[in-house]
This record gives structure tokens, sequence and C-alpha cells, in this order.
């Protein structure tokens, strides 16, 4: 699995090299390519954002700039787009599961009041949120859907790791214990103790 990321803050993306996720990367199990949208600014300060036509608070991406950074990705023709937005549709185990069978995924963050209509209008296939609520962009959220449908990618976990863990069948999981037997007076449920660990 391919994933591409247009971003202004490539360095906010460190966690994705620890743990599961930097080990599948080693691996070769993922790609995680992440694109500095500002690279691509033909303005001397590198500006990548302008006062909104219309007024109101706030600074928009300009569309020039994201649309020569996404030009810049190789074979983007058979990628899906996401722009991680607050106006998407809220990202679920199921849309978690569904992206993990494409091959090539693009994940355009925005920032400020979002992404000038036109750019989004050219290149974006679907919306996606994480959630009713504000952030300051949408770097958290590219790293939250690269990690949920990463999980889903043959190899990166054990084989049935992904079979009885919450949501897997709308549902969530159930409690886990382990050693010591007893802690703080509070010992492992029986039925637990019974079986073959």
């Amino acid at each position: 699995m391919k994933f591409d990321v247009l971003t202004l803050f490539p360095e906010m993306f460190e966690p994705l090299k620890v743990s599961i996720i930097g080990k599948a990367v080693q691996n070769g199990l993922l790609e995680i390519n992440l694109i500095n949208i500002r690279d691509f600014s033909k303005d001397k300060h590198k500006k990548v954002d302008d006062t909104p036509y219309g007024g109101g608070a706030g600074m928009v991406m300009m569309s020039e700039v994201v649309y020569d950074a996404y030009n810049s990705i190789s074979n983007k023709e058979k990628a899906k787009v996401i722009y991680l937005s607050p106006q998407g549709k809220t990202l679920n185990q199921k849309k978690v599961v569904e992206l993990s069978k494409e091959e090539h995924i693009i994940l355009l963050c925005g920032h400020y009041e979002g992404i000038d209509q036109r750019v989004l209008d050219e290149i974006v296939d679907e919306e996606i949120s994480v959630g009713d609520y504000v952030l300051t962009g949408g770097e958290i959220p590219a790293m939250i859907l690269i990690d949920s449908v990463s999980r889903y990618i043959k190899g990166v976990l054990k084989e049935d790791s992904t079979k009885e863990e919450s949501f897997s069948q709308d549902l969530l999981e159930y409690p886990q214990y382990t050693r010591p037997e007893v802690f703080n007076g509070k010992k492992v449920p029986e039925v637990l103790l019974s079986r073959k660990s």
C-alpha cells in the first residue's frame, strides 16, 4: 500500500516512523511519502494562502500550489484522493476496511479556513472527517487514517489480529487481563483462569 501525503507540515508525521507502522514501512509493506505543499509555491516567501473572496476571517490555501504539489506525484491516475475535512463523511471501521483494498491513496491535508474549492473539485475523490470537532489541520486526521487502514494490510499485523477487535463485528472488545493474577487485591476473572494461556 502506498500513501502520498500532501501537507504543509511534513515534520508532524514523525510518529509514523515508530511502532507497528514504522516496522511495516521498514519491511516494505507500506510506503509513506510526504510532499511539502510549500515547496511548490512560486512566491519568494513560500506563501501558500490568501484572503478569501467574499471576506471572512482566516486564510484559504491557494489552488495552484496544491495542484502543482498533487501533479508531482507519480502514477496518481490510479490513486484514490482523499481530502481530510470536517465536511467529509465520518471515518468508521467499514470505511477503513474498504480503503485497505486500495493500492495507492493520496491524502490532502488542509489548513487555515480550508482549500480553494476549485482544486478540490479537480482532484479529490472523497472527503473524510475523523469526527465532529475542529482541528488545526489535516495532519492528525491523515495519521489516524494511515494507522487504521494499515492494520488491514496483509503482513502488518498477525493473521487473526483484526478479526476479534473492537468494531470488527459492530461491537466493542471485551476487557483484557494479564499477569499478575492479583493486582491491588483485584483478581483476574475465574473463567479466564480456567483457559490455557
